[in-house]
């Protein structure tokens, strides 16, 4: 939970926590701060974000820039919230994620399994970690498995010969998440967990029984693609590509020889994945509110008309075969993770990238699979504007910061927590916990 001093108006409801997260991608930083009432529910206090600065392709390459920027947002969303947070929990798109399965077994012997058995176990499933020199960022239980049997919750008060466990690790590349790191601290705030991106987004746009029956989960970044395979509640595989939209951003830039920021306009407010018939018919200023031709962002785009105005359908045309070089990417991440043919099923597009119009009707159609958007979960104190696919990792991340958090590492011979097994997207362990766990068993 973080530090917090509120200066809310009397008459809100009282808070018995406050969580707040940062977003921080190449496109855009963006920070929430969500609450949890007496009762048990929870209310986003405010968000703010700002365009990113000092990253690039989930990557901090500028300290100064990333750590102003991080600043500049959790003050946005502190001022809307009318609360100051000391630290916050931050989601990790690059680093070179990996995502893999520790699967552990114990001989019970038929009798009844006790709280010493669980724990036994995955004291023996936290040995079986091998990070091989790279962080580990979780270690959770994804279920447990009784004589072989998968899918179970909470193994206690059952019988068995043979009791299992899946745990879902995932590691990241050391250097780059304590650049992350160290930019947040920078911006003197503290870092309550590092949760990996895909994780976050999944609990936010998948349903649990989707997680089950199996679902690829497409998180369109600006510089970054994660495409990640869920099945029997967790997190299974994991892709990144080191594409996103402001690849096709750039492609439009490139083909009409304009400025970025009037490439990402017409992109967003006039493009699509899909194209119809009217498109030859219908001309887009290229210029924007507030510029003109005399100015230096004006210049004449090429192959526009007098008026300065390219066809709608050249813009479709150049969206599309961007998009399209992405789309083949990660059809081949899919095919290279088993998600395809026989084997393939939903598609949930989500991230800022998954807002282009027609997006998932163009990649049902090329990767020949159901496609759906998934956006941030409806919220209370949520704005309208935020309820979109650019804004539902960091909405995840909130509520993944207000699950109680179990990692295999903090369990010891006096072990007496309580232990999700609901789907493996439990919440991360802290990084003070986790550093002191790391250090103990790593």
């Amino acid at each position: 939970m973080a530090p917090v001093r509120s200066t809310a108006k009397a008459g809100t409801p009282r808070l018995a926590k406050v969580f707040a997260a940062v977003n921080v991608g190449s496109f855009r930083i963006s920070a929430m701060i969500m609450g949890e009432t007496e009762t048990g529910d929870l209310v986003v206090l405010g968000s703010g974000h700002r365009a990113s600065a000092g990253v690039k392709r989930g990557y901090v390459v500028d300290m100064k820039g990333a750590t102003y920027a991080i600043r500049d947002a959790v003050e946005r969303a502190e001022k809307a919230a009318q609360v100051d947070v000391q630290s916050v929990w931050i989601a990790c798109s690059g680093a070179g994620l990996k995502s893999h399965i520790v699967e552990v077994e114990i001989d019970i012997g038929g009798r009844r399994i006790e709280d010493e058995d669980v724990e036994q176990l995955l004291v023996e499933a936290r040995g079986m970690i091998q990070p091989d020199g790279r962080t580990v960022l979780h270690a959770q239980t994804a279920h447990y498995t009784l004589d072989g049997a998968h899918g179970i919750a909470n193994p206690r008060g059952l019988h068995a010969e043979r009791l299992g466990v899946d745990i879902h690790v995932m590691l990241a590349d050391g250097p780059p998440v304590r650049n992350l790191m160290e930019a947040v601290q920078n911006a003197h705030l503290d870092v309550e967990g590092v949760v990996a991106a895909p994780l976050a987004s999944g609990y936010a746009c998948l349903t649990s029984e989707e997680r089950e029956l199996g679902v690829a989960l497409v998180e369109i970044g600006s510089d970054v693609t994660n495409v990640a395979v869920f099945a029997a509640g967790m997190l299974l595989e994991l892709r990144a590509i080191p594409m996103g939209s402001g690849d096709v951003t750039d492609a439009v830039a490139g083909a009409f020889g304009i400025r970025r920021f009037q490439a990402e306009r017409l992109k967003c407010v006039s493009g699509s994945a899909i194209a119809s018939p009217s498109d030859h018919r219908e001309m887009i200023p290229v210029l924007g509110p507030g510029e003109s031709a005399e100015s230096n962002s004006g210049a004449t785009a090429r192959g526009a008309d007098d008026r300065n105005r390219i066809a709608r359908a050249k813009l479709v045309s150049v969206i599309t075969q961007a998009q399209g070089q992405l789309t083949d990417q990660i059809g081949r991440a899919l095919k290279d993770m088993g998600f395809s043919g026989s084997h393939a099923g939903q598609v949930v597009l989500t991230g800022g990238g998954a807002e282009l119009a027609g997006l998932d009707e163009y990649t049902q159609s090329a990767l020949g699979t159901p496609v759906r958007i998934g956006r941030a979960p409806s919220l209370t104190g949520l704005p309208e504007a935020h309820h979109t696919p650019g804004f539902s990792g960091l909405a995840g991340l909130c509520l993944y910061a207000a699950e109680d958090p179990v990692d295999i590492r903090s369990i010891g011979t006096r072990y007496t927590s309580r232990i999700r097994g609901s789907g493996g997207m439990g919440p991360v362990l802290s990084i003070g916990r986790l550093l002191r766990a790391a250090r103990e068993y790593f």
